[in-house]
């Protein structure tokens, strides 16, 4: 009977090795959000602020490339809808949403 006790005790005494600190436990789960946090969250939230500030200040005679991949000069600026100037007398309008990128002045001239 002795011997069975023995052995109890010898076994809690394992498990109590075995589990360690509950902190180092916690420690690669929350490593792994700071890492998430820096390289795919922040650079993103970054990215997405500098694209609605660069559509709030779309005005008229901008050159403009959108998601599409037309290229074209901005002649009207609505709440929502920019119009392009895509050919000689050919204007389409676009969501202000779907500018991809504000060129350089004298971008349209250089195609030419």
């Amino acid at each position: 009977m002795n011997f069975f006790i023995s052995d109890a005790l010898a076994e809690g005494a394992a498990q109590t090795a075995q589990q360690g600190d509950p902190i180092m436990g916690l420690l690669l789960p929350i490593g792994l959000v700071v890492l998430f946090y820096f390289f795919l969250i922040r650079p993103q939230s970054k990215r997405a602020k500098e694209h609605r500030q660069m559509v709030e200040a779309i005005a008229k005679g901008d050159e403009v490339v959108t998601s599409g991949g037309v290229l074209g000069k901005v002649v009207d600026v609505k709440e929502n809808f920019i119009s392009l100037e895509i050919s000689k007398d050919i204007v389409i309008n676009v969501q202000k949403n779907m500018v991809g990128t504000l060129m350089p002045k004298g971008t349209i001239k250089d195609l030419k």
